[in-house]
């Protein structure tokens, strides 16, 4: 009978032989992204292999060198398409829209991005070793602006802001002319309004 399984027990272990762009490989208890890499033979001394590697958890790109033949566990990731159902405080919880399977992620995991998601919304969600991980919002989300001062008609400078409380609770700077109840573009990475939808 086979032991207990604890997620991390059947993982594939691969070598830097094996390496390919976009792999997922653990490293010092972390999830990395394996950008480039190059394999070095000195004239002098063992073979190794440079990478640059790109962090899952804050997207931080790093620098490293292993030696030619070391060991890695490959984390398996995949992008699934899924959608946002409610948000109850504690937990955030989401519908797998293939499979229509319902998970939850913790609120603190994914606050930043709910700040821009309203229910309802299609995400994409990484899933690394089949356990959900965070969730990828698109380039544009198109919100309704809840909370503004009134619009000032006919001033078209474009470089005076305003603060606009949106739909989500998200507050975002946007130029003059929007009005309360207008539906505009936002850039959810960088909390940038675009446009008016």
């Amino acid at each position: 009978m086979p032991g207990p399984y604890n997620g991390r027990a059947m993982a594939e272990t691969i070598s830097t032989n094996q390496f390919r762009n976009g792999m997922h490989i653990e490293v010092d208890g972390a999830v990395w992204r394996i950008v480039e890499f190059q394999h070095v033979k000195p004239g002098k001394g063992g073979a190794f292999v440079r990478t640059k590697l790109k962090s899952l958890e804050s997207g931080a790109v790093v620098d490293r060198t292993f030696r030619a033949g070391e060991k890695f566990a490959r984390i398996h990731t995949e992008v699934k398409s899924v959608q946002f159902l409610y948000d109850d405080g504690a937990d955030a919880h989401f519908m797998d829209e293939e499979s229509y399977d319902q998970f939850a992620l913790p609120h603190a995991e994914v606050a930043d991005e709910l700040a821009y998601l309203p229910p309802s919304s299609s995400v994409q969600m990484l899933a690394v070793d089949g356990k959900p991980s965070g969730i990828q919002l698109p380039a544009s989300v198109e919100l309704k602006v809840t909370e503004t001062e009134p619009a000032v008609r006919g001033d078209t400078v474009s470089n005076v802001t305003k603060p606009a409380t949106l739909e989500t609770g998200a507050v975002v700077q946007v130029p003059l002319f929007v009005d309360r109840g207008e539906r505009i573009k936002v850039d959810p990475r960088e909390g940038r309004y675009i446009s008016r939808a």
